[in-house]
């Protein structure tokens, strides 16, 4: 077993040329993803190996991206655009929402679109305006789009190459404070036996409170769980990894064992992510919880300047108080 360590932007970088290795219609295109090889250098590299007309500089044009990526799945390409921070997305909206969405179902099931949309999204790396926000519930919401997010090097590499060779059109959410750090990477396992793109998994189990986080906060979920284990609370920890189908099989396993669920996510409370989890598990799970079901979010206000990021992003210290609520019902 080739097993490497490797930071979550390498990985991403290494599924991107297995993707572009193994099938010929695979092409990427973005802003600076050639030669400067993106922003965050997650395509370091690419364009040198394979040709400007598989991985592909564009005008700074996010519609156009986007829209001109349709019309290449339409005609059998697997399109991967970049985008370059989250904060520019909002002018592909329209294309990704009004066409990207659609066309499979405007066409009766006759046209797939098989793009992957990649962001860079969510805080802690002390960008300016427009650099740092979480618009997974705007994808979320849309039917006929799939919103995945990795948390960790090995599901970067994997779920990347998933994400490609899917029928269906995805956004890709990179949680971009984490792409240095590092971790384990099985780069030769099949991708035939590799976890379900859409499944999510318990990656600490324990007995006291279930916290359910995905992307850029099962880190923080983690060290919180770490943390209540020194008072001899045992937490369990699920990445949801997949926001669209939302998959929380596991979740509700966690909870009627546990009795009490904390979901923790960047991006503001109001409408987000954790309303609809909260609501599907107390649906699910009612006459199993000892205590509602709490959210640890970022602020119902716009994203803040960076020097004071670290009050609005949801911390360690803000998880352990969500359990100490949990437990005093």
């Amino acid at each position: 077993m080739a097993t490497e360590t490797l930071t979550l932007g390498k990985a991403l970088n290494t599924g991107l040329r297995r993707a572009l290795e193994n099938d010929p219609k695979v092409v990427i295109m973005g802003e600076d993803v050639g030669k400067l090889g993106g922003v965050f250098r997650i395509t370091d590299g690419l364009q040198k190996d394979f040709g400007d007309q598989r991985v592909i500089d564009t005008p700074l044009a996010e519609s156009g991206i986007i829209g001109t990526a349709v019309g290449l799945a339409i005609r059998g390409y697997r399109p991967v655009c970049e985008i370059q921070f989250d904060g520019f997305v909002y002018p592909a909206y329209d294309q990704i929402v009004s066409q990207v969405a659609k066309m499979h179902y405007r066409s009766q099931g006759k046209v797939r679109i098989p793009m992957v949309i990649r962001i860079p999204y969510g805080g802690g790396i002390g960008a300016v305006e427009h650099h740092s926000e979480s618009p997974e519930a705007y994808f979320a919401h849309t039917a006929g789009l799939k919103v995945v997010t990795c948390a960790n090097p090995q599901d970067a590499y994997v779920m990347i190459q998933q994400a490609i060779a899917s029928d269906d059109p995805i956004v890709f959410l990179e949680p971009k404070r984490r792409y240095w750090e590092k971790g384990p990477v099985d780069l030769e396992a099949p991708l035939s036996e590799a976890y379900p793109l859409h499944s999510a998994r318990v990656v600490r189990p324990g007995t006291a409170a279930t916290v359910l986080a995905y992307g850029p906060m099962v880190r923080v979920a983690l060290d919180a769980a770490t943390a209540a284990a020194e008072d001899g609370r045992e937490l369990e920890v699920i990445d949801l990894r997949t926001l669209s189908p939302l998959d929380l099989t596991a979740a509700y396993e966690s909870v009627k064992r546990t009795g009490r669920c904390v979901v923790v996510h960047e991006a503001p409370g109001n409408l987000g992510m954790g309303s609809e989890i909260a609501a599907r598990i107390t649906e699910e799970c009612f006459y199993s919880l000892e205590a509602p079901v709490l959210r640890v979010t970022g602020f119902d206000t716009p994203y803040p300047a960076s020097r004071v990021e670290e009050e609005y992003l949801p911390d360690l210290d803000r998880v352990l108080d969500a359990v100490d609520r949990a437990f005093g019902w």
